[in-house]
């Protein structure tokens, strides 16, 4: 690690992504001399609805020496397994399946079902549904926790579903006890210095708050990179056609899984999020398909508040990321930085993400430029491979009931990289090798994952067209597999988050 001098960094925002951004340049420098500042406008208020992650917040939270109990109450957290998805497939069979988050047991389970979908990519009879082959998914249907025995050291790994006003409200408090300042203040502008490069934020009542560096948290205006140094938006509008989204809380009605709900709808999905104290509820929905009034009208219907005064609450999402999240002396983290719609819960998982590698690569070469271009081209290709992975749902959907899902299908303005995923599964390559030959050592997501989304879909030769397994050739075994993980499964306690 190189002892060079740490910068004092300036965050413009709070919220989730401004406060664990401050969190992780605190950890990093903070023993070396490092200073943190958070600006927060105590005038913008923050929405807080029910949140999903990926297991990267549980790292995050590891990473800073939090504990579980520490911050989960705080915050009205349950645990996330995966996502079951249901009604994105009108194929016989593949209604709904579960994304699971993997696991070392899942090491001895993976493999048959990457053969197995290999099989009946071929147009042979096997079983090769998601949902049989992964403790996560047998965890989650059973309603078990995600901490086992003390007998049994393999647990799985999660993420959790938690209120996102509440979790940056505890960052807060956690990093201004350990030395992160915290300036209330509305920001009226923005000071360049002579080089063009951020010198200070100027607020109201005159205060002028210098830093050697900035993170841009404040939110779609991205005041900082994108009004102030120009950074260029690169939409994908394209790919993705979600721009709205109407959201609303609901009691429990039942005992919560650990899982998070995706469920399609006519012109978009909703999600169901279990926290401790209610149930979040979202429509993201496409405004070109569907407008305001119907979307929530669809909403009400599907969580049973027709007629009810529970508020409906209307987001409008920017979907696209920055062409270079770090511009001069300037960081764009969060919405500043970019937003691919929340259907695989990764908006934290990039903050944490950016933070970090920043990080690594200011301790590498400073502010220099080629350390600079190196992050910039690391973190693109992050987010694109999420936006590929994600656009893949909406063209792999397997739905023709409206007009939304037949354009989704049919639409060919698709990433190369998409492309080539999608080519590989068609042709019946090894989708490990096509993952690594088309998205890199470093991939955003796995083979398992390509492999469970395109079969969880059906995306199989015809049921009639399915031939028996010839002779000779030998398919995993789907009841052993089950058997072993339902074993698995016993040294789970059940889960009762309310």
């Amino acid at each position: 690690m190189s002892e060079r001098a740490p910068p004092h960094v300036v965050v413009l925002g709070g919220g989730s992504a401004g406060w664990i951004t401050a969190c992780l340049l605190h950890k990093e420098w903070g023993h070396r001399g490092g200073k943190v500042t958070v600006v927060e406008s105590p005038a913008i208020g923050i929405i807080g609805v029910g949140e999903g992650s990926t297991p990267q917040l549980k790292a995050f939270f590891d990473h800073l020496g939090i504990e579980e109990s520490d911050w989960m109450a705080a915050c009205d957290a349950t645990y996330k397994l995966g996502i079951r998805f249901s009604g994105w497939s009108e194929v016989e069979g593949y209604e709904s399946y579960f994304h699971p988050f993997p696991g070392p047991i899942d090491l001895h389970s993976e493999p048959g079902f990457a053969h197995n979908c290999a099989l009946r990519r071929r147009g042979i009879d096997v079983p090769a549904h998601p949902d049989d082959w992964f403790l996560a998914s047998t965890l989650a249907d059973a309603c078990k926790a995600p901490q086992p025995s003390d007998t049994f050291p393999f647990g799985p790994s999660y993420g959790y579903h938690f209120d996102a006003h509440k979790l940056g409200g505890f960052l807060r408090e956690w990093a201004t006890a350990r030395g992160v300042e915290h300036r209330p203040v509305k920001v009226d502008d923005v000071e360049l210095n002579g080089d063009g490069d951020i010198a200070a934020l100027l607020c109201e009542g005159g205060e002028r708050i210098e830093g050697d560096f900035f993170v841009d948290c404040s939110g779609f205006a991205s005041v900082l990179a994108q009004q102030k140094l120009g950074a260029k938006f690169l939409s994908f509008g394209d790919n993705l056609f979600n721009d709205r989204a109407v959201v609303m809380p609901t009691p429990h009605r039942a005992t919560p899984r650990p899982q998070t709900d995706a469920i399609a709808m006519k012109a978009g999905w909703r999600w169901s999020i279990p926290l401790t104290t209610r149930v979040g509820n979202g429509y993201v929905y496409s405004s070109r398909h569907i407008s305001d009034e119907e979307a929530e009208a669809e909403l009400r219907e599907a969580v049973g508040t027709v007629g009810d005064d529970t508020e409906a609450r209307f987001l409008s999402m920017k979907v696209g990321r920055v062409e270079t999240s770090w511009t001069r002396n300037c960081l764009a983290a969060g919405l500043s930085q970019g937003f691919i719609e929340p259907l695989e819960a990764t908006a934290l998982h990039i903050v944490i993400y950016t933070a970090l590698d920043f990080a690594k690569a200011y301790e590498s070469g400073g502010f220099s430029a080629q350390h600079r271009d190196i992050f910039n081209k690391r973190i693109a290709s992050r987010y694109d491979g999420i936006r590929d992975y994600i656009v893949a749902h909406y063209r792999m959907n397997r739905r023709s009931d409206t007009d939304y899902w037949r354009e989704n299908a049919a639409n060919d303005v698709l990433p190369d990289g998409l492309k080539a995923m999608m080519t590989g599964w068609f042709t019946h390559k090894d989708m490990a090798e096509t993952n690594r030959a088309t998205n890199g050592e470093n991939p955003a997501y796995s083979p398992m994952s390509w492999l469970c989304l395109f079969a969880g879909y059906g995306a199989f030769p015809p049921r009639e067209k399915l031939q028996p397994l010839p002779a000779g050739i030998q398919a995993a075994d789907v009841d052993a597999t089950r058997a072993m993980l339902t074993a698995c499964a016993g040294n789970f306690p059940d889960y009762a988050p309310i």
